[in-house]
């Protein structure tokens, strides 16, 4: 899909948002949900959507709406440096297929990152969900 297009309703994070597929929730307010990747690169690895804008990449979303998911992201991104103690993290975004982006509903990977772990996105296929469990659990309580 193009950088620029229409938003698809019945995609899967507008699924979770509705309550339609599961996820591990870490974190939760009035304009944003955060949750654990399923196909992590690394551990502790989150994406945080959006749950009003119906933006499908960074240039379609709102002032506003932007302003408040970074702020989401910012504490998720301290609530996993103090939880998990990375050696750095990544912050990501894509926008258009040709960027890297799959699913067409704005959201940001907060990746933690340990030296030595080089591991690509999905490479190790889909996370055990218990243990995206309890590190779920650690996040949420540094938050």
């Amino acid at each position: 899909m193009s950088i620029k297009g229409t938003y698809d309703p019945d995609n899967i994070f507008a699924k979770i948002l509705r309550g339609e597929m599961p996820c591990v929730k870490v974190y939760e307010d009035d304009h944003t949900l955060a949750f654990m990747d399923v196909f992590p690169q690394s551990r502790g690895h989150m994406l945080v959507i959006h749950k009003q804008e119906q933006a499908r990449n960074m240039l379609d979303v709102s002032a506003d709406g932007l302003a408040q998911i970074m702020a989401s992201v910012q504490k998720l991104t301290r609530a996993a440096e103090q939880a998990l103690s990375p050696d750095g993290i990544i912050i990501t975004q894509f926008n258009g297929a040709p960027a890297g982006q799959t699913v067409f509903h704005l959201h940001f990977h907060i990746i933690p990152k340990y030296a030595g772990d080089l591991k690509a996105h999905a490479s190790g296929g889909m996370a055990d969900m218990d243990e995206l469990t309890a590190i779920a659990n650690l996040i949420k309580a540094a938050v």
